[in-house]
């Protein structure tokens, strides 16, 4: 059995991030909405979009802006934080709830983008992760520097793969942590499919 020791000290804002994320529902008359036609224009016949087709979605969208396309691991990542049916496909509510989430995260990247380099700097991602409501030692932020940073800088595709990986990660732990103390039991096989799953 692998134990984690996770201290929170906050409460954690939807999707563990950009503040002001709205939650969003079902959404009715799909073909009046204008996302539908980025969604429709890659879905197929099945209504649903694959990891590669979110990725063309978003880039011929360019919700992300002067920032570099998304990768396709991030976009599989998005795919994940949504896919409620485990189909690891998305379909339109849920491209709507993502549409809305990626748009909050980069306002949110935008505003710790001090210097307006289109990266930010460990410093600036510290605050940022600070501001999402997660305390973390200096040793995990080290860790996700480490892991999300070229140079020493975090892009917003990066940005956006880290505060999903924080979120996901966040749940997964969250719903085994029975007594809300900051300590879970995992069994081995859980803790590969809950780390994979990310």
């Amino acid at each position: 059995m692998v134990e984690v020791n996770l201290q929170l000290s906050t409460p954690f804002q939807q999707f563990g991030g950009a503040p002001g994320a709205p939650v969003m529902g079902g959404f009715p008359g799909q073909a009046q909405d204008p996302l539908y036609g980025y969604f429709s224009g890659v879905a197929g016949q099945d209504g649903q979009i694959s990891a590669e087709e979110l990725q063309q979605c978003l880039t011929q969208s360019n919700i992300s802006g002067g920032y570099k396309p998304f990768n396709l691991e991030t976009c599989r990542l998005m795919i994940s934080m949504l896919d409620r049916d485990f189909s690891h496909t998305m379909g339109f509510n849920e491209f709507k709830e993502l549409w809305s989430v990626l748009n909050a995260w980069k306002q949110h990247f935008m505003s710790i983008d001090q210097d307006r380099s289109g990266t930010v700097d460990p410093q600036e991602m510290n605050q940022a992760i600070i501001s999402m409501g997660y305390r973390l030692s200096s040793q995990a932020m080290n860790t996700i520097i480490k892991r999300y940073s070229t140079h020493g800088k975090i892009s917003f595709d990066d940005y956006v793969a880290c505060s999903i990986k924080l979120k996901t990660m966040t749940d997964l732990f969250r719903r085994r942590d029975q007594s809300q103390q900051g300590v879970a039991s995992f069994q081995y096989d859980d803790f590969i499919q809950c780390t994979m799953s990310t």
